[in-house]
């Protein structure tokens, strides 16, 4: 698909130093007292719990329903994400989307969000590439995706990769054999493993491409019996 001058505009602008959106380091009150999700992320714009926010646009908090059944938790915002500061709106986000419709999960009725809420990138020439964060930006992190299942109590969380999992299990875990599992918390909360979308994205040849979709719609599958469960 055809990249618009819109986003052409938007990256180009992403790439100099002055694109970061400014925001003033929120008071411990204001991030300890938010009461709805709206105001947490109004507080997680000014977050500085690590060094990812230096580089990064903006925060990208979640979205969806405060009273949604299920959390949709990915790793972290990607370019696309970064620049609109919404969750799941980039390539991995279509496929994504897409999945869910074939399942008859509406999007609109599940809350969706990242371990990470900043993008961590390297520069490579005009592109910024994807880098995965690290167990320290992953746990400072998780006061936020804590604060998220807080406010809103999913009856089930969906982890897409390893980073998701890592964060709500406060673990690794080894996501290919434990693909389609349901892990339950100490604090009764449930947690089905998969893998995240961009993965199908990575994979080259069309068959293969084509059967790894097949399993993520089944896992996706899964999870719309869990929601009814």
């Amino acid at each position: 698909m055809a990249t618009t001058p819109s986003t052409m505009a938007l990256r180009r602008e992403a790439r100099r130093p002055a694109r970061r959106i400014p925001a003033p380091d929120p008071e411990p009150a204001a991030e300890e007292g938010a009461t709805s999700i709206g105001e947490a992320r109004e507080a997680a714009k000014g977050c500085h719990r690590c060094p990812l926010w230096r580089n990064a646009t903006q925060t990208v908090f979640g979205e969806g329903p405060e009273s949604a059944d299920v959390i949709f938790v990915g790793e972290q915002p990607g370019d696309q994400e970064d620049l609109a500061g919404k969750p799941f709106v980039g390539p991995a986000g279509r496929v994504f989307d897409s999945i869910l419709d074939d399942a008859e999960i509406d999007r609109r009725k599940v809350y969706v969000t990242n371990a990470v809420k900043h993008f961590k990138f390297e520069p490579r020439g005009k592109r910024r590439i994807h880098s995965k964060p690290n167990a320290g930006e992953i746990q400072a992190c998780r006061w936020w995706l804590d604060k998220e299942l807080d406010l809103i109590k999913p009856n089930l969380v969906v982890a897409l990769g390893a980073t998701a999992a890592q964060s709500l299990l406060g673990k690794a875990v080894p996501i290919i054999r434990m693909r389609g599992d349901v892990v339950e918390r100490e604090d009764g909360l449930r947690v089905f493993l998969t893998i995240h979308p961009s993965f199908i994205l990575r994979i080259r040849e069309p068959e293969d491409k084509e059967a790894e979709r097949e399993r993520f719609l089944k896992d996706m599958r899964k999870v719309k019996q869990l929601m009814a469960a």
